[in-house]
């Protein structure tokens, strides 16, 4: 049997680093609504996970107006070796902090607003009482702004999911992030199968569930599509594919840069699994063009369309 490869420990030098492909180039953020959304976020003293995360999307979602609201402050008590948010001791919880997202949701005119969190596993709650006063702050300030929240596993205490369910946003998303073998290098604190109870049971609650996939880190074609198939079989929705990319050299290493074609066919498969939307490509991130997320079937329609459209042999 052919060895599998595993997630290398080195740092990314000049000499090992893999080129990345003209695919994943983007532009600088620049503009008038880039700028707005820059002096909100800086006025209001909110975090968002679009600057924590190095979010290669920042440019194009604040230049139309959007931005993913971070909650819980920006120190998360989790060490993922993807992720480029601060690792540490979190400050106190900011009770005024679900007001001032409220706020500048409002004053940015969201009709769909994505809010995150860092990990809190030091607090009782898991932070899900700011979590439900954050969600309950937004819809009493605007009435017609949608939800979707991302948020953590909190460590299967299942107490502190049921009142995420009990304020019901119109989207709960809970990242997979990366395959079954991987996830132990990857994720270090969590455990794949019990971020696969999260989706079953805000699933069970009535939720529309969503997870997200990243790739390029030493996974396998068979071990992605299994990975969706067991999302698929726990109630997923809607699954988002993209390419992971290094926030620093401190972080794990780019395997691989995979390629457009390659998030198709996963894109395929996962509509062939019944998922309901499958948004795949080099650039997706969980939060990217959520709004097209919300309604049910819209996605399955367009692909089963696109189907009608292809020839025959």
């Amino acid at each position: 049997m052919q060895e599998l490869p595993v997630i290398s420990n080195t740092i990314n030098t000049e000499e090992t680093r893999v080129k990345k492909p003209n695919w994943l180039r983007v532009k600088l953020p620049t503009g008038e609504g880039y700028r707005h959304v820059r002096g909100l976020v800086d006025t209001h003293k909110l975090h968002t996970i679009c600057e924590s995360g190095n979010c290669p999307n920042m440019g194009e979602c604040w230049g139309a107006g959007t931005a993913t609201f971070m909650i819980l402050g920006n120190i998360c008590t989790r060490s993922c070796g993807f992720c480029a948010v601060a690792t540490g001791r979190p400050l106190p919880v900011d009770w005024d902090e679900p007001q001032r997202v409220a706020e500048a949701i409002f004053l940015m005119k969201v009709k769909h607003a994505v809010i995150t969190s860092v990990d809190r596993d030091e607090l009782k709650d898991g932070g899900s009482i700011i979590w439900a006063n954050t969600i309950k702050a937004v819809r009493a300030l605007n009435s017609d702004t949608t939800l979707e929240t991302l948020i953590p596993d909190f460590r299967g205490q299942w107490e502190n999911l049921e009142r995420i369910i009990e304020v019901a946003p119109e989207v709960v998303s809970h990242n997979i992030e990366t395959v079954e073998r991987l996830t132990k290098q990857v994720r270090i604190q969590a455990k794949y199968h019990r971020s696969m109870e999260v989706i079953r049971r805000l699933k069970d609650g009535g939720m529309r569930t969503k997870s997200g996939l990243m790739l390029g880190l030493g996974e396998q074609k068979d071990e992605v599509l299994q990975t969706m198939q067991d999302l698929a079989d726990n109630g997923l929705d809607v699954l988002t594919l993209g390419q992971y990319l290094q926030p620093t050299p401190k972080h794990l290493n780019v395997e691989r840069f995979v390629h457009p074609d390659e998030f198709a066919m996963y894109r395929e498969e996962g509509y062939k699994m019944g998922l309901d939307f499958v948004e795949s490509g080099p650039l997706v991130r969980s939060s990217y063009h959520s709004e097209r997320h919300l309604i049910k079937g819209e996605g399955r329609q367009q692909w089963i369309s696109e189907q009608k459209q292809i020839p025959t042999q």
